[in-house]
């Protein structure tokens, strides 16, 4: 098992040497450059000016710079793409050194309309996708969103874990698709993926053997004009008859090679993502399924961009003035906009397939670079009998490890082993909403795929409902306890369904009085429990340390304590069994100077 710290510093230096060493070479080429375009200026002026030598011998310099602006735009990608990995690198320590927060994409367009994405963190600024996102293209963004966003089943949650194990030390392979996704940001609502889905333009079959044959007589009649055997009277009349046939369709045919220039660069940047997909030897059923989807009639998708493109550049090669006056007369132009078009019509369904597996590599890739950056973290134990979850050491991935305290919960179980639900009581800061945050978080990665922040974790299918972020709406006119109660309406609805809910109820019903909240809190807990849910439940009013003895053995009482040590709170967030003795908000109150 490798140290990601130390493997990462070796690799970016060895990144920063191979930067320093082409810009060193950038230099010396950017010279050679300017002397070839000077010495071209000299035997100019020596030849037109002075006629002391044959103006030929300026086509040497000229040819001689020609192919060093070749070689040095190759160099300067090769240094882009250097840059792009030291860069990588360079993300990652920060990941590991617990810098990374507000630095990366936090994906803040998903959270809309999403039942509890804002109570564990899930998007946005400091969140788990932050987090993992490693992803460059938005296809692989929307992938990993989706992933987090709602648990998979577990045959497909065991196929993930089996990909992303194999991705895990495959650093040369996850260095190679991040440099080269981040030249490009296909995804499936880009360019790209909506000229894929447009519909084609339609055109007659027997257009296409029309100005071939067309093109075939313009040169036959070239030729033996040139030979004198015909006027060249006959060739002008031929080259008027066939570009009045041709433009019948010119409007569309133009349409066509219009539509694909802008999808055009992200072909090029799609067929080097597809070519590193398709190298490497994966081993596990997943990888392998996802290179397979890429195969079209036993073709690799590479080589299909590889023929559309070779007809783009021959489409943009008409513009060319030396030869642009042979492409007219041999409707290059044309001919290569039925060809497109019938690609289009061929291969356009199957790149929202390319695009679907670039997404899903992309999204294993960023869960391997979370499991290899945490050698310590297990994949959890999936069983399909529950509602269950069993957690040994269980901590919050947000938290620096050096400073998250690990605590064992365990609810549900096949046979209703342990209790259904925690009430956990504590005063203010003592860890309570961390700990069901920790809970709902990692049900979220461990349904998505990826390892989990304990030292073991055992689940059943679960979905989660969450009040841990409630707020009123002066928009809707809601306040913050309706606001509330209309959350739990959905969680109870939630719960109606085939999966068995997770609940995580944090200070349930605190906007309003103690008598109406135990109340209210009973009725809620108890119809969660008779629908089969599990969950945690919150509270700093002890009042509702009642509930357990309400509802019988399905529910216990745990806490979180405190101390006070030289006029400061001092706080273990450790979890006990039992009802917390004492509260601190009069402690904190004093601590910070006011007079209660």
């Amino acid at each position: 098992m490798i140290d990601p710290a130390a493997e990462y510093d070796r690799r970016r230096a060895a990144r920063r040497a191979r930067i320093a060493e082409l810009d060193r070479t950038h230099i010396l080429l950017s010279n050679s450059r300017l002397a070839a375009a000077g010495a071209g200026a000299v035997l100019l002026w020596l030849a037109f000016v002075r006629a002391a030598v044959s103006p030929a011998w300026a086509l040497l310099p000229g040819l001689v710079f020609a192919a060093l602006a070749v070689f040095h735009a190759r160099l300067l990608n090769r240094m882009e793409r250097a840059r792009r990995a030291e860069q990588t690198y360079t993300r990652g320590l920060e990941r590991l050194h617990d810098r990374w927060a507000g630095t990366g994409r936090g994906g803040a367009r998903f959270l809309d309309g999403h039942p509890y994405a804002r109570d564990l963190d899930l998007f946005g600024a400091a969140s788990l996708f932050e987090l993992l996102n490693t992803t460059r293209t938005e296809a692989g963004e929307v992938t990993l969103s989706e992933w987090l966003r709602a648990g998979a089943p577990l045959d497909e949650v065991r196929a993930r874990q089996a990909a992303v194990d194999e991705l895990r030390p495959l650093l040369d392979f996850r260095e190679d698709l991040a440099v080269l996704a981040a030249e490009s940001h296909v995804g499936r609502t880009g360019p790209l993926a909506a000229w894929a889905l447009a519909p084609p333009d339609a055109f007659p079959a027997v257009l296409a053997p029309v100005f071939a044959s067309c093109a075939v007589v313009t040169a036959v009649l070239a030729a033996v004009s040139y030979a004198g055997f015909v006027p060249s009277g006959w060739v002008v009349a031929w080259v008027i008859v066939q570009s009045g046939v041709a433009a019948i369709w010119n409007r569309r045919l133009h349409h066509v090679l219009h539509a694909i220039e802008t999808p055009d660069h992200d072909l090029l940047l799609l067929a080097d993502l597809l070519a590193r997909l398709e190298r490497e030897p994966f081993t596990t059923p997943r990888l392998m399924a996802l290179r397979q989807a890429l195969m079209t009639d036993g073709v690799l998708p590479s080589r299909r961009i590889a023929s559309l493109r070779s007809l783009v550049a021959w489409a943009d090669s008409a513009h060319n003035l030396m030869f642009a006056p042979v492409a007219y007369v041999l409707l290059v132009r044309p001919q290569v906009a039925l060809a497109i078009s019938r690609w289009h019509r061929e291969y356009g369904p199957v790149v929202a397939d390319w695009l679907r597996v670039v997404g899903e590599v992309e999204a294993l890739s960023a869960l391997a670079t979370f499991a290899c950056e945490h050698p310590g973290d297990p994949f959890p134990e999936l069983v399909a009998a529950g509602p269950v979850f069993e957690a040994d050491g269980l901590g919050h991935p947000l938290l620096p490890g050096a400073s998250s305290v690990r605590n064992d919960v365990r609810l549900g179980g096949a046979q209703r082993e342990g209790p259904g639900m925690f009430v956990i009581s504590g005063s203010n800061m003592s860890g309570k909403s961390t700990l069901l945050r920790s809970v709902g978080v990692n049900v979220v990665l461990a349904l998505a795929g990826a390892p989990v922040r304990a030292v073991r974790l055992r689940l059943s299918p679960l979905v989660l409902g969450a009040t841990l972020r409630v707020e009123d709406s002066l928009h809707e006119g809601h306040s913050r306890f309706y606001a509330e109660i209309l959350r739990i309406r959905a969680i109870v609805e939630a719960a109606r369904g085939p999966v068995p809910l997770l609940f995580l109820l944090d200070e349930i019903l605190h906007g309003t009085n103690s008598y109406d909240r135990r109340i209210g809190a009973e009725g809620i807990v108890r119809a969660l429990l008779k629908l089969g849910a599990i969950g945690l439940v919150s509270t700093h009013d002890l009042a509702l340390t009642e509930l357990p003895a309400m509802l019988g053995n399905v529910a216990v009482n745990m806490h979180f304590e405190d101390r006070l040590e030289d006029g400061r709170m001092v706080f273990d967030y450790r979890m006990r069994p039992g009802v917390v003795e004492h509260s601190n908000a009069l402690a904190l109150m004093r601590a910070i100077g006011l007079d209660v």
